[in-house]
């Protein structure tokens, strides 16, 4: 229940969140609390506690008894766009390369509101599950596409947004697997990557928005492209993002095209480092992890995803045993049909039980790889966890709901081993974005609307 008390729209929100349950802090400590509240102001939180201090002035006050409060999940990888083209059937019973070779020729035909409406509609669903913060890699962009047309759209649900720019270069006529008329000038795309993040990025603490490139894969880039895109962003201090390892064809392309595997290929373009981070990285062996370790770079591990393609079952639990920061991510929205990141929890840790026991993989450390994992991975210490002096960034679950119900001996654990579900409250920047299943600052079934005609329109239905 929330109480109202003289806020307006554009005003930055001092919230009490009072009497939860429990709070699933994933602080240094990783202490659970409960019968505790959080206080926030102007997005920054205050005090962690009773919270009584009579000098405080909420804007608004959720009285969270019988809720459950975590640090808002953390997206490390999505490809917003695809949306548009969940379950197409063509593409339904592929793996990766053959799922990409029949979408590529749909996706020629997005246009510059297609990003933004699919952006929406991606990012409102990760809120509403209880998502705050999400990284996204746009590597194509026809008919005038830009980065900006899904930027405006993370501006309007309001949550954290890494943008990052992607690209390809060499085609199906080059050997690449993309078709020629998606693919880009180099040239071209390094003077937009410096266009981007002159214009957008925000490297400041607590920023909302920053950019990051992302050339897309060793089958669609050159090598003198990776490099380029490596000098420009450690020039500009941004992050560093590619596919990489996904699937047995990837390793084999790697080798066959260059001649080594996938973690030479990216130490010798200077592609590691506490700036970068791969996405997938299934196929990595021992030596490649241990480079990932010492190296500091990142991983986005995306389970669904992974299953759905049949690229096989990423070995999480070496990683973290090693060193390696690892974050969570659903991945394209063809390609694992959801954007639910306790959902990516869930089945991380199902994953690694299968293999290794039932006993090596719990449910609180799936937690804290969407939570303070994705912050490590993308590079950030001010989110991800409930701490005073952090983002005052929260996802608020009611056990009373019926996917939690019986879930009162450890209801933090209930989040990830039960029924995926929506939160009550989602709260970013110390603002409540999403409340019981809608967002707040925009008409969800008018934009939804749009998103299938849009959709339709591109599978010609």
């Amino acid at each position: 229940m929330i109480e109202r008390c003289n806020f307006f729209e554009n005003h930055m929100s001092n919230i009490l969140i009072k009497n939860a349950k429990v709070i699933a802090t994933m602080d240094d400590d990783l202490r659970e609390l409960s019968n505790n509240s959080i206080y926030s102001e102007n997005g920054i939180i205050v005090e962690i506690g009773k919270c009584d201090n009579s000098n405080y002035q909420p804007d608004q006050i959720i009285d969270a008894t019988d809720m459950v409060v975590i640090p808002g999940l953390i997206n490390t990888h999505h490809h917003l766009f695809q949306n548009l083209t969940r379950c197409y059937p063509k593409a339904q019973n592929e793996s990766l390369f053959g799922w990409l070779t029949n979408l590529y020729s749909v996706w020629n035909n997005i246009v510059p509101r297609d990003i933004y409406i699919s952006a929406l509609i991606g990012l409102s669903e990760m809120v509403i599950s209880g998502c705050t913060t999400s990284s996204d890699h746009l590597y194509l962009f026809p008919n005038g596409s830009k980065l900006e047309d899904e930027i405006e759209a993370a501006k309007k649900v309001g949550c954290r947004f890494h943008a990052t720019r992607g690209s390809m270069s060499i085609g199906v006529s080059k050997g690449g697997l993309p078709p020629d008329s998606l693919v880009e000038n180099e040239e071209a795309i390094l003077k937009d990557c410096q266009r981007v993040i002159e214009n957008f990025n925000d490297n400041s603490e607590f920023s909302m928005l920053r950019i990051a490139l992302a050339p897309c894969s060793p089958f669609s880039v050159s090598q003198n492209l990776m490099r380029e895109t490596a000098i420009l962003a450690r020039q500009y201090s941004v992050g560093m993002h590619t596919h990489l390892a996904e699937n047995k064809e990837d390793i084999e392309y790697t080798q066959k095209h260059f001649g080594m595997r996938p973690g030479e290929y990216v130490e010798q373009l200077g592609w590691i480092g506490k700036d970068v981070w791969h996405a997938h990285c299934v196929q990595l062996n021992e030596s490649e992890i241990e480079l990932f370790s010492k190296t500091g770079t990142g991983i986005a591990h995306c389970p669904c995803s992974n299953m759905r393609l049949a690229s096989g079952i990423a070995p999480l639990r070496n990683w973290m045993d090693a060193g390696v920061k690892v974050g969570l991510g659903v991945d394209g929205s063809s390609s694992n049909d959801s954007g639910h990141l306790l959902s990516e929890a869930r089945q991380a840790m199902l994953l690694q039980r299968v293999n290794l026991g039932a006993d090596k993989f719990s449910p609180r450390e799936a937690l804290y790889t969407a939570t303070r994992g994705g912050a490590k991975v993308l590079n950030r210490d001010d989110i991800g966890q409930i701490a005073v002096g952090k983002a005052a960034d929260f996802a608020v679950y009611d056990l009373k709901q019926i996917a939690l119900s019986g879930t009162w001996s450890d209801p933090v654990a209930g989040l990830v081993l039960c029924t995926p579900m929506r939160t009550s409250y989602t709260i970013c920047n110390g603002k409540i974005i999403s409340e019981s299943g809608n967002i707040n600052n925009i008409d969800l079934g008018v934009s939804l609307e749009e998103h299938r005609s849009a959709s339709e329109r591109l599978l010609k239905i």
